[in-house]
């Protein structure tokens, strides 16, 4: 008897539909084809385990198992349930009239217990897409995928809820999760606030200006002077997730594997801090079988890379190309595969070797020439593609007690939500432009326009302070940014003014 079953594989962080068919036939024999990895292929051995421990027979007759499109590579266990289901349908252990009306997914424990799978919301997308009844997977993540609306999603824990299902001797209670009600509930659940820094007022400044244009920067300043503190809070100012925005990272987090169990949404913008021993398809993806990297599991929020001049140059240089077109691209043999890469980066750095360079109290060891060697460890390029640095100088232990606590996150969020409602409006006929750090050379030069005087100042600060050539487009974008926040319509000499102050490293006379 021949059955068809339907589950899902991953391409990139969309689902496409698989038909696994199953036919059973006189004689002894099991034959898995349709491009299987060995996780695919191991699942005869869970299969058969699982059916003995529930009180099911294995059918010993010849089983031939069919996944199409059999050009497409098949991988990972989450193909368990769908193949066993497909065995007792074949079988007449159960009906099969309604089988092909669900997507089924999940991976078998030997005794029968299903385990998690990742990509259950694309999953589930995809289903509604393809016009199933419902999803049937693992119970861990039930909740994740029933935040696509107008289709049943069934959590199970055991493969013998299924079979009770189908032969009409349960009922499933179908996961029902009301997807706006939960974004609205946790959108201003953030752990750390700008409020528990006490001074650093300029460099909080710095990031604020950074987040209400999008801008990438880098602080500079020795150990311990609050240069992580102050980037873990960035998410806390920045705007809030929209729902599309909620609904993209969470399924780039789900193919990732990197859902908490139960949680159904993400409603922060993420933060990743990766180590810098990490790897070229660690930092934007890849790998023998592709994933998602750090730079688009940051998507719609910050990449924190802490010590910049520690990880290898060949992995920060392969961050050019998605800072610029927001996109990754990873190319096999068989298959190309995009990953959505819009994100923040965000930089911190000791100013030398022994991080003292600038100190106001401690005096630099470092020998001739070794700062300047130190800070070429970052190229060119990339730092031309960070728009604000900012030196960041220690608060005294003794004046910790005496300063007051700063500004709450809220407040300070406010500034930046209106600086990108005024940015939204400016760039609402521009595909793929929503803030002035992604503004192009064309757009610079229309919505940038500068009088004379604004003019005569970066002429000077250009030439009196050594600035390089590079800087006067980044200067040009920070300033329509700060004149953003203070409501201007035009860029006027104090936004230049500050616009300058935060291009340190462009400055010829740093480290030498």
């Amino acid at each position: 008897m021949l059955v068809k079953t339907f589950g899902s594989t991953l391409i990139g962080i969309n689902a496409i539909t698989i038909t696994i068919e199953v036919n059973i036939d006189k004689g002894i024999a099991f034959f898995l084809v349709g491009l299987p990895d060995s996780a695919v292929k191991e699942s005869q051995h869970r299969i058969v385990s699982a059916l003995n421990n529930i009180g099911q027979k294995y059918p010993k007759k010849k089983i031939l198992i069919n996944m199409a499109p059999a050009d497409l590579r098949k991988e990972g266990s989450a193909y368990d349930l769908p193949i066993a289901v497909g065995i007792l349908a074949a079988d007449e252990q159960i009906p099969s009239e309604e089988i092909g009306n669900f997507i089924i997914m999940g991976e078998l424990s030997l005794d029968g217990n299903l385990n998690p799978i990742k990509g259950a919301l694309p999953i589930a997308i995809s289903a509604k897409e393809q016009g199933f009844k419902g999803i049937i997977l693992p119970k861990e993540n039930a909740n994740e995928a029933a935040i696509v609306s107008d289709l049943k999603v069934f959590g199970i824990s055991n493969l013998k809820e299924i079979v009770s299902f189908f032969n009409g001797d349960i009922e499933l209670e179908a996961t029902q999760i009301n997807t706006r009600e939960e974004f609205f509930n946790q959108l201003n659940n953030y752990e750390f606030d700008f409020s528990d820094v006490k001074g650093q007022e300029n460099i909080k400044r710095a990031l604020e200006i950074a987040a209400a244009g999008g801008h990438n920067a880098i602080l500079i300043g020795p150990p311990g002077s609050g240069k992580t503190m102050l980037a873990r809070r960035i998410p806390s100012i920045l705007p809030p997730l929209n729902l599309h925005e909620s609904l993209e990272t969470t399924k780039i987090h789900s193919v990732a594997g990197k859902m908490d169990k139960n949680i159904g949404l993400i409603t922060v913008r993420p933060f990743r801090s990766p180590h810098h021993s990490i790897s070229d398809a660690g930092l934007v993806g890849g790998g023998s079988y592709p994933m998602p990297g750090e730079i688009t599991l940051a998507q719609n929020g910050v990449l924190f890379l802490d010590e910049l001049p520690e990880f290898k140059r060949s992995v920060l240089e392969v961050m050019r190309q998605p800072m610029e077109d927001r996109i990754v691209t990873i190319s096999r043999a068989r298959i190309s595969i995009e990953y959505p890469a819009n994100f923040m980066l965000i930089a911190a750095m000791n100013p030398c070797p022994c991080g003292y360079y600038n100190h106001p109290e401690q005096e630099c060891v470092c020998p001739p020439g070794l700062v300047q060697k130190y800070l070429n460890k970052i190229s060119g390029p990339l730092l031309d593609r960070i728009d604000i640095h900012v030196e960041v100088v220690p608060v005294a232990v003794k004046d910790l007690s005496d300063i007051k606590p700063g500004e709450e996150s809220l407040k300070v969020r406010e500034r930046v939500i209106r600086a990108r409602q005024i940015q939204d409006q400016r760039y609402g006929n521009s595909e793929n432009i929503h803030c002035n750090a992604q503004m192009n050379t064309k757009q610079l030069r229309t919505i940038c326009k500068v009088d004379q005087a604004c003019l005569n100042l970066l002429k000077n600060a250009i030439e009196k302070l050594n600035l390089s050539a590079r800087a006067y487009d980044r200067i040009l974008k920070v300033s329509r940014t700060i004149a953003d926040l203070s409501g201007s319509e035009e860029i006027r000499t104090e936004h230049l003014a500050e616009a300058i102050h935060f291009r340190s490293l462009d400055r010829e006379s740093w480290g030498t």
